[in-house]
Order: C-alpha cells, then structure tokens, then sequence
C-alpha cells in the first residue's frame, strides 16, 4: 500500500515537470507579453495626442492665417483618439489597420503644421514651441520603439502557435486563441522621398 502510494506521488511530480516543461505556460506567457506591449504603444500614442493641445495653441498665437492646417490637426487627433483598440481587438486585423490609418493620418497632419513653423521665424525661436517640438520628436521615437517592441511580442506568440510543442496545446487548450495582427509599414514606405533643391 505504501509503494503504490509513493509511485503515485513520483507519476503525479513527473507529469507536473513535464507540463510544465511542454510549453503549456508558453502561450499565455507570450500572449500577456504582447498584451503589455500593446498597452505601451497606446501609452505613447496617447503621450503625443496629450502635446497637440499646446503645441496647435502655440502655432495658433503666431500663424492664424494657418487655420486649415491647424483644423486638420485637431480634426485628426480627434479621430485617432476616438478609435480605441482593446487587447481582445488585437486578433482583427482590421480593427488594426483602422487604428493604424487613424494614427498615420495624425502623423500627416502633424508634419504639415511642423513644415508651415518653417515660414514663421518668430514662432521657431519660441521657448514654448521648441520644447513642445522636441517633446513630439521624443514621442515619436518612443512610438516606434514600442511599435518595434510590440511587432516581435506578436511574432513569438504568433510562432508559438504554430511550432511544436506549443502547437498541441494550441489546437487544444487554446484553440479559441487566433493569431494577434501586427503593424505593417505605411503605403509607399519603401519608396524614398523626393528631395529638390
């Protein structure tokens, strides 16, 4: 009665080392991962809607004849801080893509109020201004750093879907988990700019 009792023991320990050895944590463990990625990018994009604000007043004080560049600003931080994407939202490869649109729309918007600084020498060497503009250049090298980091949080879960181990427990415990949807480059992208002197 005792050795039955300790081989069950042993057949319990090892089938627990072997789970968890199989990649079973593996797949929450990646998806959690991106998730927490995904939660740093919003946190950037919403770091640069927060500047828009002081940065459009800024410019405002200096170029009001700059009116439909300045609406266009805050028309586009309007509509892509309307468009919320959840974690869950994150396997919709649309609802990705129209957050993504949503956010290079504002990036659009926001080049163009940079560029008509440049005919306005006084609003440039204003204290206000260039801080703001270094704040929003900061901001958009911390975006694309959490974009990067949270391209190759998807890559892994989304490998860890498809290869072994993990794979069995995918079709198995996890078969309702889809594939997460990543950025993709913005149209035209790999064409390079044109530059005229």
């Amino acid at each position: 009665m005792r050795f039955s009792a300790v081989r069950a023991a042993l057949a319990a320990i090892f089938l627990g080392l072997a789970v968890a050895g199989c990649g079973y944590n593996t797949i929450p463990t990646l998806e959690e991962s991106a998730k927490a990625k995904w939660s740093e990018v919003q946190n950037q994009y919403q770091r640069r809607a927060d500047l828009i604000p002081n940065l459009v007043a800024t410019v405002q004080g200096y170029a009001k004849q700059e009116k439909d560049v300045l609406t266009s600003v805050v028309e586009a931080r309007a509509k892509a801080t309307s468009i919320q994407l959840t974690p869950g939202d994150l396997s919709d490869p649309e609802k990705v893509k129209q957050f993504q649109q949503a956010q290079q729309q504002l990036s659009g918007a926001l080049g163009r109020l940079i560029a008509v600084s440049e005919n306005y020498p006084e609003l440039k060497s204003n204290q206000n201004f260039l801080a703001l503009q270094s704040q929003l250049e900061g901001t958009e090298n911390r975006i694309s750093v959490a974009r990067r980091d949270y391209i190759g949080a998807v890559q892994a879960f989304n490998t860890s879907l498809r290869t072994f181990p993990t794979v069995i427990w995918a079709k198995t415990f996890f078969s309702g988990t889809k594939p997460m949807a990543e950025f993709s480059a913005n149209e035209g992208a790999q064409t390079p700019p044109k530059v005229s002197f």
